[in-house]
């Protein structure tokens, strides 16, 4: 976690950020492919599913 904020810092990837962070996408794109998701309507829709879940996962919300 310490050399992906480093990263993220480094690179200035939150720059104008205003709800969906980095570590955000990265935890959603991280999700896709553990779950073998094929498409983004199919990352949105089990993400959505399992809404109640997503705190334990590191979400902090679904935009």
């Amino acid at each position: 976690m310490h050399e992906f904020r480093k990263c993220v810092k480094l690179y200035r990837g939150n720059y104008k950020v205003k709800s969906f962070t980095c570590l955000d996408q990265f935890l959603c794109m991280a999700f896709a492919q553990l779950t073998y998701r094929e498409s983004l309507h199919d990352i949105e829709a089990c993400l959505r599913s399992m809404q109640n879940k997503l705190y334990h996962m590191g979400h902090r919300r679904m935009p």
